[in-house]
């Protein structure tokens, strides 16, 4: 997957649209991506015991890496991400600016 945890990404389509944020975690069997403040949802807690009051929490909810793209480091544009061997090496390359992307 070109989309690692601890990328800025900008969410491209979906509710979400237009929003950045770190992405969390990676889910790379389904292909999703939960990223940092985006794509939120509601879960609804039943009170467990007696006396104690339910609650709404939000949290990130997974999204399909295809809706999202890479924040370049150096140009700052949502950008593709390409690969270059350098140095007997394979790094993550920017499509707008060719410059590596590392971590």
């Amino acid at each position: 997957m070109k989309i690692r945890k601890g990328d800025m990404v900008k969410i491209v389509t979906g509710s979400a649209r237009g929003k950045t944020g770190t992405v969390i975690r990676v889910l790379s069997g389904s292909d999703r991506i939960v990223v940092d403040g985006a794509n939120l949802r509601t879960r609804h807690r039943r009170p467990r015991r007696g006396g104690e009051k339910g609650q709404t929490t939000q949290f990130a909810a997974p999204l399909h890496v295809s809706n999202a793209m890479l924040l370049c480091p150096k140009c700052g544009k949502p950008t593709r991400v390409g690969f270059k061997n350098l140095a007997d090496e394979k790094v993550r390359v920017c499509r707008l600016c060719n410059e590596p992307i590392v971590k």
